[in-house]
């Protein structure tokens, strides 16, 4: 069973400016959540504590009982906290299943092997390939991922983060400039990953996170607005007022 993730008075600080403000959240394990606010409100600095890639100014992330908040990112992805970008990152010259045997082989340090070839991998390709059947995408496995469609990159991506074998799956707006076909297809294939991965993601469309989140959080300013079922965040005053008012300023 995935562990549970959860944080305890998280606050970033750059300056004078709060990012983020003692925010204390619990992620379910298995939840499937959106991490939702106006432009500024902090949702990828909070992502970026979550992963390691910024130091808290105070507060503390916990997987489980451990308390990770000194760890690296690399150290975090060993214990299995994986995220993705907005801007996908892939290498372009390789095949779809070349990258994916990549990952395998950087998680077990296969990578390592100079003398070892992709096409000598039997088990990664195994592996590989089963990622691949459960994104849909075996039918793209021998394609560079150079020539793919755009929403078919980043769900490449996502391939690439699974090969990490994560319990914690980070998403920063993986529908970021995806045509709505293809954003609604690549939701689908995220809400039918196994239960025990946790799946938070940051998502600007209200429709797909209406459709796919389970649980909903509202970042404003950096502090948590308001938390609770899509039901109850459709009906929250304070949510409507905030996104009402951002799109008549805007």
């Amino acid at each position: 069973m995935t562990q549970t993730l959860r944080t305890q008075g998280l606050s970033k600080h750059f300056g004078d400016f709060k990012a983020n403000s003692d925010i204390t959240l619990t992620f379910a394990p298995g939840a499937r959540q959106a991490l939702i606010g106006p432009n500024g409100a902090g949702k990828t600095t909070f992502i970026n504590l979550l992963t390691g890639a910024h130091v808290p100014t105070a507060g503390d992330v916990f997987l489980g009982d451990e308390c990770i908040t000194a760890l690296a990112e690399h150290q975090r992805v060993k214990r299995g906290v994986t995220r993705t970008f907005q801007i996908t990152t892939l290498f372009p010259g390789l095949t779809v299943l070349e990258s994916v045997v990549l990952a395998i082989n950087e998680r077990t340090a296969s990578a390592r092997t100079w003398r070892k070839t992709v096409a000598s991998c039997r088990a990664e390709i195994d592996e590989a390939m089963e990622i691949l059947r459960g994104l849909r995408l075996e039918l793209e496995a021998d394609t560079e991922t150079r020539a793919l469609a755009y929403g078919k990159q980043r769900v490449v991506e996502i391939a690439l983060a699974l090969a990490t074998r994560p319990s914690i799956l980070l998403l920063d707006e993986p529908a970021a400039g995806i045509p709505a076909a293809e954003s609604a297809e690549l939701f689908s294939v995220l809400a039918a990953l196994p239960r025990d991965v946790t799946v938070l993601f940051i998502e600007h469309d209200m429709d797909l996170v209406f459709r796919f989140a389970e649980r909903i959080t509202v970042l404003v300013g950096g502090s948590v607005l308001v938390e609770g079922t899509p039901a109850e965040i459709a009906r929250d005053a304070r949510v409507r007022e905030v996104y009402l008012g951002e799109a008549a300023h805007g």
